[in-house]
């Protein structure tokens, strides 16, 4: 979902220039019920439209780090115990303020992610939906029972917290896929520790204070902002049960493989290359208009971006690049306060570096470059980190843009002559997350849904983004972990299965020695 940034270690208060510059403000940590400040260690955060600091966040040492596992530890026997009612009506006081303080949270998102406003409003409103559902928790929670399974044997399930639990957030959806994690792990009797992205550390603080202020005990909710040294130290505490992880498949991987070496439940989900085979009876226009907020909303920036249009046939591809070019014309991109954009800034300097080597990589490499951002300066943001729509044609599996996760505003078309070739190249493709298909023929649609090798499909929807009470995630290298993201998974991901069977013998009743296993007969 993003890429090796997320775990950057450059210590110094630095604008993109290379020049040493003043952040206005420090942010920290939050550690039982409080804002906290514990490490001189700090790194610059840039508001990406202008390229300039706007603050520096501290980077938790494994000190940090500990403390915050050790107070967590300490108020979970409370809130384990505590009625899964009273945790619901927690999450229900959450959500009312998360709505009373949407302009604030979404003016956060839009400082350090570049984010323009609506979209911002998009994201937060994706994850008070997932608030929403664990309001559920007393519903989602109840077990099965069964009487007399045996001669007066009973036997039932419950559901159990597993003790201290841990996420680690990306930075593209700082509101959204924090509230993926955990309102559900909370209502379910745990509690947590949060690892957010240093680069847009302020959005999950303030949920902080907006949990406190909704009647959560202090010490249930923790945040350490950090880099690789706070992630290590959580993945190997034996005190952590879990760790729930969103970001680049290289990163996914890592986390997968450390958190189960060190006995720990985990869920990692990684990178995306999303395609849309566009089938020669799709409504054209309409696939154009779709197409254009799949995979240039958010800046591209986006796990479920639509990064590939696969058309079947020259015909089709042709009308599509022209329809695209001409609309792309007319996309804005700036500031996130003006909602008259349609997409903001990448979120570095080095992210945009890294972008605009993968469009010249394609050129490069035989690609033909139909609309090119790379030279984007929005008047009055020259030296923000934008680029701009780019689409790219004739582009081969073979290509380094092809094979890898570009994560910018960036639509690449390639060229089938069949929806059998169109869905040979996704299934052989390493990631397996999203995927769509525009016909307007039932039989493809049905037949596209059942063998396509994907983990959300889209029928004429171009993100299929599961509604909060399913669950969200991917296939192959898109996702290490038996369970996906949210909804009825994360109910089972931040808990554990317990089954009893009790009896109640007659005092009056001796019985007989049995050694061989129970059974009915």
């Amino acid at each position: 979902m993003n890429n090796l940034e997320h775990f950057s270690t450059d210590t110094q208060t630095q604008d993109h220039t290379g020049q040493a510059a003043q952040a206005t403000a420090v942010v920290g940590h939050f550690i039982n019920g409080m804002a906290v400040s514990r490490s001189a260690k700090r790194q610059p955060v840039y508001n990406p439209a202008t390229g300039e600091v706007s603050k520096s966040v501290e980077i938790a040492d494994s000190q940090t780090v500990n403390e915050a596992v050790r107070v967590a530890e300490q108020a979970f026997p409370a809130w384990r115990d505590t009625p899964v009612i009273k945790r619901a009506r927690v999450m229900f006081k959450f959500k009312q303020l998360l709505e009373e303080n949407a302009e604030k949270i979404c003016e956060l998102i839009g400082q350090e992610h570049g984010k323009i406003s609506h979209d911002a409003k998009g994201e937060l409103q994706r994850g008070i939906e997932n608030v929403e559902y664990a309001c559920g928790a007393p519903e989602l929670l109840k077990g099965e029972y069964s009487k007399n399974v045996g001669p007066d044997i009973d036997s039932w399930s419950e559901f159990q917290p597993l003790g201290v639990v841990a996420g680690i957030t990306p930075f593209n959806f700082p509101a959204m896929v924090a509230l993926w994690m955990f309102p559900m792990a909370l209502v379910c009797g745990n509690c947590f520790v949060l690892k957010p992205s240093e680069k847009a550390p302020s959005v999950v603080l303030f949920l902080a204070e907006l949990l406190k202020q909704a009647g959560l005990p202090d010490g249930v909710f923790n945040v350490v902002n950090g880099d690789k040294e706070a992630v290590d130290t959580l993945l190997n505490h034996p005190k952590i049960q879990a760790v729930s992880f969103v970001g680049s498949t290289p990163i996914a991987e890592y986390i997968y493989r450390t958190a189960t070496a060190a006995g720990k439940r985990c869920q990692a989900l990684g990178g995306a290359k999303n395609h849309a085979i566009i089938m020669p009876d799709a409504d054209i226009d309409n696939v154009v208009t779709s197409l254009l907020g799949a995979a240039f909303g958010s800046s591209g920036e986006r796990c479920m971006a639509l990064s590939v249009a696969v058309a079947i046939g020259d015909e089709i591809a042709d009308i599509v690049i022209e329809k695209l070019t001409q609309e792309m014309q007319k996309l804005k991109f700036g500031h996130y306060a003006d909602s008259n954009n349609d997409f903001g800034p990448l979120i570095t300097q080095a992210h945009k570096d890294k972008v605009q080597a993968y469009i010249q990589s394609a050129e490069q490499q035989g690609a033909k470059i139909v609309v090119d951002g790379r030279d984007a300066k929005p008047a009055g943001y020259e030296n923000g980190f934008f680029v701009g729509p780019t689409l790219i044609d004739q582009v081969t599996p073979k290509m380094t843009s092809y094979q890898q996760e570009i994560f910018g505003p960036v639509l690449q078309v390639m060229r089938v002559d069949t929806m059998q070739q169109a869905m040979q190249l996704i299934n052989e493709h390493e990631y397996g997350n999203g995927t769509c298909i525009y016909t307007r023929d039932g039989e493809a649609a049905r037949y596209f849904s059942s063998h396509i090798q994907v983990g959300m499909v889209g029928i004429n929807v171009p993100l299929p983004v599961p509604v909060a009470y399913h669950s969200f995630g991917g296939w192959k290298r898109s996702l290490f972990g038996d369970l996906h993201a949210y909804g009825p998974d994360g109910v089972r991901f931040y808990t554990r299965r317990k089954t009893i069977t009790q009896r109640w013998p007659s005092a009056q009743v001796r019985e007989a020695k049995q050694f061989a296993m129970p059974t009915l007969n």
